[in-house]
């Protein structure tokens, strides 16, 4: 009688878990333009029942276009670096329209001002592309209920960041940028279209002052061209 009764505790275990395990199917997409990086992940998701892989993006703003059309999603793994439109900027946009999904940053960056920046976007996790199989799908399972999944070194880095607010404020500032009262002229004149002899006539200077004072805006705005530096002055409000 024993051995019935725990055979069927047993069984009803077994059915409860099988239950569990097939009630939930937590649908996945990933944010990845490297279609290397990208298929490694998907076959790291494919060795468990419980998820459901459904379709990748080549970059946020892919992700969101795709997101319009449908965004019945759990989770979505998220690169930081992707041309178009970061992960950052598309972790913001994914937790103001759809607050619902949980986004886990998964990338090779572990600097401060990324995980600052993605932290302060929405992302609920924020893990390195080096993590396996087993423990990408243990932290999606601890998102999904409530919980921040992240690398042990980027937990250890929030960390810091959260006891020293001084470095936070640091990483805010870093690419805040001053230019001097004749920069600023020149980068307007710059805005405008206006070439080096142009600008040199308006502004009553030589030709090779305006060549100078564009090499230092260059230098400090960290761009190679005269559209990278304009679209830069405008981006921080400086023209």
């Amino acid at each position: 009688m024993v051995t019935f009764f725990a055979e069927q505790s047993t069984h009803l275990l077994w059915t409860n878990n099988n239950l569990n395990t097939k009630s939930m199917n937590l649908k996945i997409a990933i944010a990845e333009d490297n279609s290397f990086l990208a298929k490694a992940v998907i076959e790291k998701l494919s060795f468990f029942d419980d998820l459901n892989y459904k379709f990748k993006a080549n970059n946020g703003a892919e992700l969101i276009g795709k997101l319009e059309v449908n965004h019945n999603l759990d989770v979505i793994l998220m690169d930081i670096q992707m041309p178009e439109m970061d992960g950052i900027k598309a972790t913001e946009i994914v937790k103001t329209k759809y607050p619902q999904i949980k986004v886990i940053m998964l990338t090779v960056f572990d600097d401060d001002e990324n995980i600052f920046n993605a932290i302060k976007a929405g992302a609920n996790g924020y893990l390195l592309k080096e993590i396996n199989a087993e423990n990408l799908h243990k932290s999606i399972l601890e998102v999904v209920n409530g919980g921040a999944p992240m690398s042990p070194s980027i937990a250890l880095k929030t960390l810091n960041l959260l006891r020293n607010p001084n470095e936070i404020k640091t990483v805010e500032d870093k690419e805040k940028v001053t230019l001097s009262k004749r920069e600023t002229e020149i980068l307007e004149q710059l805005s405008k279209g206006l070439n080096y002899n142009a600008i040199a006539d308006n502004l009553i200077i030589s030709s090779g002052t305006v060549r100078k004072h564009i090499e230092n805006i260059y230098r400090k705005l960290q761009v190679h061209n005269k559209m990278e530096a304009v679209m830069k002055g405008k981006k921080h409000n400086l023209i």
